[in-house]
């Protein structure tokens, strides 16, 4: 016989999956709680909070992009997204369209729907996502177990579930995870393609997911092998899933409006290293973001160095697979989530979100994840306080005070801690035990150890 040992996350009961989602309720309270204390107590004209919101909003570190968005997209004048607006040669957009991919637009619209201030319209928009960040806890609670609690009851969690609409795309990403690991009843191909159609429609979100189209291929690919070929229909069909569902979702808006529909990608084609970035190009280079030619040359040097790192992350996915029998399409997702997070030229607080469940689904050290949660908290707090003295002309150096010192601590902390995890990730076993087909004889002769 052969045997095989496989260690697999313990099980939650009903009311283990309940607990964790109190507490993710819990640490959704907390984070509108705390971005509620920018708004009002008043309101001018328009719905902006006073007295000096943003200077509130920086100085109590209680700023979040739905408040502040609430003016300046029309979305207080309730306009529906894309279908009349444009671009302005100088990169302003106008009627309705938004920076975000089109059912963003569309979540945004509704949680203005009814709202006429920037108060109404951040509680709106949380009663709107909370429901996303629960089923992102039940569904790690079934992968994962109580290693979940990553997710219930981090930091970020907190300070970002209602800083921007994240929420919605990463219960896309985990979601998909879920039906390739847990929807026992259906095959591999059905499951990866249902998986796919998720991470087609977190495209339509915030667009990231689309990096974990390649690795669920690579999987079905691998994972679908019997003794003679790879399941190369199952690997198209994924792929093809993921484009036809991404391109059903944004067609009524090109058909709509397309100059509106394509102002949002060509506002983000346009987007510059700059104070607003966050990224490691602007912290590494701030005295050069001024010179048109470096601008062009992130353009190019950002994204080529993205690539490369996604295309090495799946390679040695492979290698791991050559030397196991299994391509861990989680870790690699993972590290190429690391490697876009690294190298792109946005690194937005809140996209620490998107890493977070990849801390619950892969079994990384714990050094990994505290030394990140602090290092991130560190960048999270002070960006805002650095902001906030910027504005006011106060001395903001290195050398000037405890603000400055602990956000370089935290981007080129938060930043080397993005290259350590690329390896780890691709180095550590998933927390989520495979519910996939079973594997041929041939397969299994192959992984078992040696007598």
């Amino acid at each position: 016989m052969i045997g095989i040992g496989v260690k697999t996350a313990r099980r939650l009961t009903i009311s283990g999956l309940v607990a964790l989602c109190m507490f993710t309720a819990l640490a959704l309270a907390l984070g509108y709680a705390n971005k509620a204390r920018c708004t009002g107590p008043l309101f001018d004209e328009w719905g902006r909070s006073e007295p000096a919101y943003q200077e509130r909003a920086y100085g109590d570190v209680c700023y979040s992009d739905i408040q502040n968005l609430w003016i300046g997209r029309d979305i207080d004048r309730h306009v529906f997204p894309y279908v009349h607006g444009g671009i302005e040669p100088d990169g302003t957009l106008y009627g309705g369209v938004v920076e975000y991919p089109v059912l963003t637009g569309v979540l945004i619209w509704v949680g203005a729907l009814f709202a006429d201030t920037d108060a109404g319209f951040l509680a709106s928009s949380a009663l709107l996502m909370a429901p996303f960040g629960l089923a992102v806890a039940w569904w790690l609670g079934r992968l994962s177990g109580w290693r979940a609690l990553l997710w219930a009851l981090s930091p970020p969690l907190v300070l970002y579930a209602f800083h921007n609409w994240d929420l919605p795309v990463v219960a896309c990403a985990v979601a998909a995870v879920f039906v390739v690991h847990r929807w026992t009843s259906a095959s591999l191909r059905r499951r990866a393609t249902a998986a796919a159609v998720l991470l087609g429609l977190g495209f339509a979100l915030k667009l990231y997911p689309a990096l974990f189209v390649l690795p669920l291929a690579l999987y079905v690919l691998t994972e679908g092998r019997d003794e003679r070929r790879f399941d190369v229909r199952g690997a198209l069909q994924v792929v093809g899933a993921a484009v036809g569902t991404a391109v059903l979702a944004n067609v009524p808006f090109m058909l709509a409006g397309f100059g509106g529909w394509l102002a949002s990608f060509d506002f983000q084609s346009r987007r510059q290293v700059d104070i607003s970035t966050n990224s490691i190009w602007y912290w590494g280079f701030r005295h050069w973001t001024e010179y048109e030619g470096f601008q062009s040359a992130m353009g190019v040097v950002s994204p080529l160095l993205m690539l490369l790192s996604f295309a090495v992350a799946c390679a040695v996915g492979w290698l791991r697979y050559e030397r196991t029998g299994t391509y861990p399409w989680i870790q690699v997702s993972a590290a190429m989530l690391c490697g876009f997070l690294l190298l792109h030229k946005v690194h937005s607080p809140q996209y620490t979100l998107w890493l977070l469940p990849f801390f619950v689904l892969v079994a990384v050290r714990w050094g990994w994840i505290v030394a990140y949660l602090v290092a991130d908290l560190a960048m999270g707090i002070s960006i805002f306080r650095w902001f906030y003295l910027n504005m006011a002309g106060e001395p903001n150096g290195i050398h000037d005070g405890f603000t400055s010192q602990a956000l370089m601590i935290g981007v080129w902390g938060r930043a080397a801690l993005l290259v350590g995890l690329f390896v780890a990730f691709l180095a550590a076993r998933s927390t989520v035990d495979d519910f996939g087909p079973v594997r041929s004889a041939f397969r299994l002769r192959s992984e078992s150890p040696a007598r």
